[in-house]
């Protein structure tokens, strides 16, 4: 299947485990989200109702936001992807200047697979939502830090959970302005054009796996 894909002009981005993973943690994510707004939005709360059920699956489904991450730890592709993002190359940072210098052509932002953005975005999300469970445990189970005030953690919780909103709008709002991307994430495959245009570091890198593998072979 990979090999014809390639020879139709397609590149293979994802595996179905990371396709997975991506699905599974955004249901969630938006579990949680509908979930609060139905607690803390007065006219949504009134027109849903059931508080206690919403409490219970916000609270659920924040504590196995992590569960999808890390049954994908099971898979080689994505713990290959995890390596990836958590890799900063001297291009990322070239990526960054190009942003801030309003460069749109897609040529003056190397990227590997995954661009700079998309790496600080992984990072970003990945803390706010630890930061989330911790001060979620600490509302739900009075007296498990007794120096850490309810209020405290209610504030921290409510403010960021307005920021995970902004960002997620965000990440959601590039992902539509790119069908290719998103057909990536559905499908696990790319057209090699856009592969070329946006993440040719990637290209390169893969390429250079593969002769490598080849040699090894051989």
């Amino acid at each position: 299947m990979a090999r014809r894909s390639e020879r139709e002009g397609r590149v293979a981005r994802f595996s179905g485990a990371e396709r997975l993973v991506h699905r599974a943690t955004g249901w969630l994510m938006l579990l949680c989200l509908v979930s609060a707004a139905c607690l803390y939005l007065g006219p949504v709360a009134q027109l849903v109702g059931r508080r206690h059920l919403m409490i219970t699956v916000h609270e659920w489904s924040g504590i196995l936001l992590p569960a999808p991450f890390l049954v994908g730890l099971l898979s080689p592709a994505f713990r290959a992807d995890l390596r990836r993002i958590n890799r900063w190359a001297a291009y990322d940072g070239q990526w960054l200047r190009a942003v801030r210098r309003r460069l749109t052509a897609p040529a003056s932002r190397p990227a590997g697979k995954f661009n700079a953005g998309q790496k600080i975005y992984a990072g970003w999300i990945a803390g706010a939502v630890l930061v989330m469970m911790f001060t979620g445990l600490l509302m739900w189970f009075m007296g498990l830090l007794p120096f850490v005030s309810r209020t405290s953690a209610i504030f921290v919780h409510d403010i960021l959970a307005w920021a995970i909103t902004a960002v997620l709008i965000g990440h959601i709002r590039q992902a539509y302005r790119d069908p290719m991307a998103r057909a990536g994430m559905r499908t696990g495959y790319v057209d090699r054009k856009w592969a070329t245009t946006h993440h040719a570091k990637w290209l390169t890198e893969e390429g250079r796996e593969r002769s490598r593998a080849g040699s090894d072979t051989g």
